[in-house]
């Protein structure tokens, strides 16, 4: 979900900038809510990863390249070939969903995955790839790190405590953030976005 027009809209009647304590206030009255509407573990944690992506950017320190809502430019011309950057920025919910859970959510199995480990998983496949947070999952399990879900890497998920392998998770992505090039760039921002997920992920696995 975009709150930008609402945090625009904000701005204007307070006549200054949000805090970042404003920002975080408001979102968490809202989430909830949307929550409530898509009530299915797939759209409960896409709002949460989505919250993190905002809209267009086109940072040229960012490998990624052209992105809307998380959605890179390569991923969305194999979604749909001889898409150009104005249809990226155009992308539809619909559009937007079938990729998040084809490209992503399947990959790392989410609908198998317990909740809190589905919320981190999904969020570090989107933000670093399905295959590093495939094989982060299994070194935190104790599985045989090949880079695909299977039946043996759930069996040891579901075995395993998951507030556990949440935590080593967010210890695994901290350290991989901070090897990058491009820390000094983006850490600042990684860096919140990795404390809010690992938090919104402990309360959904109480």
């Amino acid at each position: 979900m975009n709150y930008a027009p609402l945090f625009d809209a904000i701005r204007k009647i307070a006549g200054r900038p949000l805090t970042q304590a404003e920002v975080d206030s408001v979102n968490a009255a809202l989430t909830p809510s949307v929550a409530a509407l898509s009530p299915d573990r797939f759209s409960a944690v896409l709002i949460e990863t989505l919250s993190h992506e905002g809209g267009w950017a086109d940072h040229p320190k960012d490998p990624g390249g052209a992105t809307m809502k998380g959605v890179t430019f390569a991923v969305f011309q194999a979604y749909k070939p001889g898409a150009t950057k104005a249809d990226l920025r155009a992308i539809t919910d619909a559009d937007l969903k079938a990729i998040y859970r084809k490209g992503y959510w399947d990959k790392i199995k989410g609908d198998e995955l317990p909740a809190g480990v589905d919320m981190v998983v999904f969020d570090i496949a989107v933000n670093s790839g399905p295959k590093r947070a495939a094989e982060w999952l299994q070194g935190a399990v104790g599985a045989t790190v090949d880079g695909v879900i299977g039946d043996k890497t759930l069996a040891k998920v579901k075995a395993a405590d998951a507030r556990s392998v949440i935590d080593y998770l967010d210890q695994r992505r901290d350290r991989f953030y901070r090897s990058l090039g491009t820390w000094t760039t983006f850490g600042r921002g990684w860096t919140a976005r990795r404390v809010a997920v690992t938090k919104r992920a402990r309360e959904m696995a109480a």
